[in-house]
């Protein structure tokens, strides 16, 4: 198993073996950085580690920057890069941290951690996905970054993980798109609507907004007067999710209009799949 997502491990690791270097390297200034402009890289490593460990985020941000200032050839500034972006995605500082993310993998492709840098970097995008009423520009990057982890890294626990945030970010955007569909259809927008809920069906059709498209469908097209594809819309409905609220409710709708329901019919949704969609 791979570290978690913290590094807490690794930086456990690395804090014991710069120990000896900071034992070595202690004086009364210690609480200055500036002070030590000469100090060795693994004491500076290590304080950074502890100030990490203490939750002073930007101090500790501030600590594993030096490190490569001062020691920039150093193996300690390649660990500190990826640190110090750990430590502003944990100060809530997600475009730095994206920044030094950005850095990380344009600088050390083939480091053994850039694997942790694009993970860390999708969640640093994922930890800023507004509420569905809000734009979804963020969401979209997550998604983008998403699948940069599972495409170059499928066989990592990053990518297990990132999965399951793949998921969760292609029903936001599902959830936006029905957002915006619903207010057309209740302002009689309804072919604006009838798009917005075929985007769901189509592009997203693994998140859980499907089976309330298809039944929104239905209510556009009875209002439009087009019967025989309410008709179809409901019989997709019907035959992929039998049991569902949506289905009940489409079907009681078109009761009420005079229109046949189509039920488990495989022939006929299939027709009606591609006459819709």
């Amino acid at each position: 198993m791979r570290r978690s997502v913290g590094l807490a491990e690794w930086l456990r690791i690395a804090a014991v073996a710069a120990s000896v270097g900071a034992l070595a390297a202690c004086s009364s200034d210690e609480t200055d950085p500036e002070v030590f402009v000469e100090r060795p890289a693994d004491v500076i490593y290590l304080e950074a580690a502890q100030t990490l460990e203490n939750e002073e985020f930007t101090e500790a941000a501030t600590l594993f920057d030096e490190v490569e200032r001062q020691h920039p050839y150093s193996p300690w500034a390649t660990r500190a890069q990826l640190m110090a972006a750990y430590a502003h995605y944990l100060d809530l500082d997600y475009d730095q941290a994206i920044l030094a993310l950005n850095r990380f993998i344009r600088l050390h492709p083939g480091n053994e951690e850039v694997d942790y840098a694009y993970y860390l970097r999708a969640l640093s995008y994922y930890e800023q996905i507004s509420d569905v009423e809000r734009d979804q520009e963020m969401t979209r990057r997550a998604l983008d970054a998403l699948d940069e982890v599972v495409t170059l890294f499928p066989d990592t626990d990053y990518a297990r993980d990132a999965r399951l945030k793949r998921d969760l970010t292609l029903d936001q955007l599902a959830g936006q798109n029905m957002t915006i569909g619903r207010w057309y259809l209740r302002q009689s927008y309804y072919q604006a609507a009838i798009n917005r809920f075929n985007t769901v069906i189509q592009d997203y059709q693994t998140t859980t907004h499907v089976p309330e498209a298809l039944h929104r469908l239905v209510e556009a097209y009875v209002a439009l007067g087009l019967r025989d594809q309410a008709q179809a819309a409901a019989a997709v409905l019907g035959y992929n999710y039998p049991g569902s609220e949506w289905y009940l409710d489409s079907y009681a709708l078109l009761v009420d209009e005079g229109i046949r329901p189509v039920e488990n019919d495989a022939g006929f949704v299939e027709r009606a799949m591609d006459w819709l969609f």
